[in-house]
């Protein structure tokens, strides 16, 4: 059977249960701020669980949340913890793990129309990227435009590390992005970047499924990490997910059952985003080796298939 890599569930969502506080529009930040701790044991507990990447806790450490909050300088002191964190948490479970930087929407998930555009997106992401030196690899996760996904696959790969590009879908229109740009164009525009990885993300399991043939049209390596949220709606920029309410017919078997449906389709990189637990992630890895699968560390999977398309 076929390498799969595993990667982690949603920080987010999870913090918020594990801190016992309310959400905050810089949640990532203030965790890491506060209780360092909790973020490196979720980082351990997603590891045992059977995860081969983590992603980096800085989601809402960007230039521009950062400024919005009169926090502008600390954005390189948030990225070196959530590495140490990271890294700590590798060290910890003896496992080999990849850890992936986090490069995220720079505004507001979903929202691209609040995205800065050109050089400007450019010099935060490269910041970032500096900021973030020492991971293994680049996730640009929840792109919702193609400008978002440009500017952050452009700074991700100046480091000459491997980049992965995970956009965000119209939940009401799967074959768009949140932009309303065809994902056919983002297909395109990962195979003009050169990436890695294409992946889906932050979008319903529903809508994800309705878009893995155009997803597998990409001629490198595919993924996808879904949402347990009902719908993302009522989040508006700098507020908070304390509004969205997780579905309640995505526990881990169903979870599972979805995501080894989706490995049978091809897709070779398979995780979870917002509401998807450790829980969600051990119930996987299981059913996974069930099926002969090997769980890999990103190396394991080709670069390019050159010409190919599936």
């Amino acid at each position: 059977m076929s390498s799969i890599v595993l990667l982690d569930g949603g920080m987010g969502q999870e913090l918020i249960r594990r801190a016992g506080e309310p959400p905050t529009p810089l949640w990532s930040t203030h965790v890491l701020k506060e209780h360092p701790d909790l973020v490196q044991g979720l980082h351990e507990d997603f590891i045992r669980a059977g995860a081969r990447v983590i992603t980096l806790a800085t989601y809402t450490a960007t230039p521009e949340r950062l400024s919005r909050a009169g926090e502008a300088g600390s954005l390189e002191q948030l990225h070196r913890r959530a590495l140490e964190r990271a890294q700590q948490a590798v060290a910890a479970c003896g496992e080999d793990v990849a850890i992936a930087g986090c490069l995220p929407p720079l505004v507001a998930s979903y929202r691209p129309d609040q995205s800065p555009a050109g050089e400007a997106a450019l010099a935060s992401y490269r910041r970032m990227v500096t900021a973030g030196e020492g991971v293994d690899l680049w996730l640009c996760e929840a792109m919702a435009s193609l400008d978002e996904m440009r500017a952050a696959a452009t700074a991700a790969s100046e480091t000459g590390l491997p980049v992965w590009v995970a956009v965000t879908l119209d939940d009401a229109r799967p074959e768009r992005l949140r932009s309303q740009e065809p994902l056919a164009d983002a297909v395109a525009l990962a195979e003009a970047l050169g990436v890695q990885a294409l992946l889906l993300n932050c979008s319903r399991p529903e809508t994800i499924e309705a878009s893995l043939d155009e997803l597998t049209r990409f001629s490198g390596v595919t993924g996808a990490y879904p949402n347990g949220f009902t719908s993302v709606e009522a989040l508006a920029p700098g507020g908070t997910v304390s509004g969205l309410e997780a579905r309640l017919d995505l526990d881990p078997e169903a979870f599972t059952h979805t995501a080894t449906r989706w490995i049978e389709q091809g897709i070779e990189i398979i995780g979870g985003c917002c509401e998807v637990g450790p829980s969600h992630i051990a119930r996987l890895a299981t059913a996974l080796g069930e099926r002969g699968h090997a769980l890999a560390r990103p190396a394991a999977l080709p670069r390019k298939r050159d010409g190919e398309t599936r």
